[in-house]
């Protein structure tokens, strides 16, 4: 692809495209991994993955689809060595129930629940793909689950995965600890939930049911450690040295008065600081201001907040359609850029965002890129003005910025800052 062929950004600073795929034909994505010059893509409404050779980063090219089992989705993998970790859960969006966002992030735990109780027409639990040929994903494992299904994985290698699903009898998504040191036969090991979500076990909820989603989005792990972004729930640390039986550190909770929808928990332990993402989850900010948060963490027992990124002023992106605020950061993992002073972040209808934090108590913006508009959108269900909803952005180790969108396809950027 040749520069004139690329997208033209609507904004740009400091930040430049060199890249671009629609994905064969699937734009929709959600996560991205970045492993050995090929991206795996889940997709939001396709279903399925893609696989994308990028070791020519200004020419991405599809080499594999692989198709999700009827009526489930894969939006969610991780990637390490010789292994790709993909989730299988119902497809929570094409529910009636959940047919907007409102519904979807901010309905009532109960209505997730409920969803268990349907006629089983998909398939719940993790798939083990061998990617040793890295275009052709071969499944060699599988372990199911009773329920929904997973939500999202991390691994990094080694014995054990951790992740969130949500299993019968219970009203959302929890913690599990999963055994993966045969991949041909992953189990799991270990389960961890917040007082009130065993609903079999016959818990009440400890918490207003009005307000919405208290379960796990997902871990990141840092040794011993499980740093979980618990939705409305906000932040919740847990100890996961008995992977059997973790248990609880702490708990810090902020919504209200603040919107909830915690999505990320990024450790730097270097800095001992907590990076810490509410995703914006509804139009026009309806769901308030979501913050980037930048915690204390030199005792994960009491995480302190100190500091809040700065919101995007380049442009009055709360009145433009779509959901304007973050929604994910490239995480760290091992093997990709890893930084503790530089935060990448996507921000949904305004673009990919990055941070300088090496003041903890004063984030400062130093890069920025808009895409344009796509051509159409991918959810059947929008009937207004296309827009970009940037959803998942992965750095790798030469500092290419990779980024996916619900509707907008791959991008693949250079930061200048």
């Amino acid at each position: 692809m040749t520069n004139a062929d690329l997208p033209v950004p609507a904004y740009a600073r400091n930040m430049r495209l060199i890249g671009f795929t629609d994905q064969g034909g699937r734009p929709d994505g959600n996560q991205i991994m970045v492993h050995r010059g090929y991206a795996y893509v889940g997709h939001m409404y396709s279903q399925g993955l893609s696989v994308i050779d990028v070791s020519d980063p200004r020419n991405p090219r599809t080499v594999n689809y692989i198709a999700a089992p009827r009526h489930t989705w894969n939006i969610h993998l991780q990637a390490h060595d010789d292994l790709l970790l993909v989730v299988n859960g119902r497809d929570m969006k094409a529910l009636p129930a959940f047919a907007d966002d409102k519904s979807y992030y901010k309905g009532k735990s109960t209505g997730f629940a409920a969803a268990t109780m349907e006629t089983r027409t998909w398939t719940a639990g993790m798939s083990v793909w061998d990617i040793s040929r890295p275009e052709q994903p071969r499944q060699i494992g599988f372990m199911p689950v009773d329920g929904v299904g997973l939500h999202r994985i991390w691994y990094v290698g080694g014995r054990w995965a951790y992740a969130s699903a949500l299993l019968d009898g219970f009203t959302d998504y929890i913690l599990i600890t999963i055994d993966v040191s045969d991949p041909t036969k992953p189990t799991l090991a270990g389960r961890f939930w917040l007082p009130g979500m065993n609903r079999a076990a016959g818990e009440e909820p400890a918490w207003p049911l009005e307000f919405g989603r208290y379960g796990l989005h997902h871990p990141i792990v840092q040794g011993d450690i499980a740093y979980c972004s618990w939705r409305d729930g906000c932040l919740v640390i847990v100890d996961v040295t008995d992977r059997s039986r973790p248990r609880l550190i702490a708990h810090r909770n902020w919504a209200p008065p603040f919107g909830g929808g915690t999505h990320n928990a990024l450790p730097l332990p270097d800095r001992k600081l907590l990076i810490v993402v509410d995703e914006a989850v509804l139009d026009h900010q309806e769901d308030g201001d979501k913050p980037i948060w930048v915690f204390d963490n030199r005792d994960p027992r009491n995480p302190i907040s100190i500091a809040t990124f700065p919101t995007p002023t380049d442009a009055d992106y709360k009145s433009k359609e779509g959901h304007f605020g973050p929604h994910n950061i490239h995480e760290n993992r091992p093997g990709s850029f890893v930084s503790s002073g530089l935060i990448f972040a996507t921000y949904q209808n305004a673009g990919v965002r990055v941070f300088d934090i090496r003041n903890q108590y004063a984030p400062v913006e130093v890069g920025a890129l808009v895409p344009p508009p796509p051509a159409r959108m991918m959810d059947q269900k929008w009937h207004r003005e296309p827009v970009i909803q940037m959803c998942d952005v992965f750095v790798d180790s030469n500092g290419l910025v990779f980024t996916t969108d619900h509707h907008a396809g791959l991008c693949v950027m250079e930061f200048d800052g």
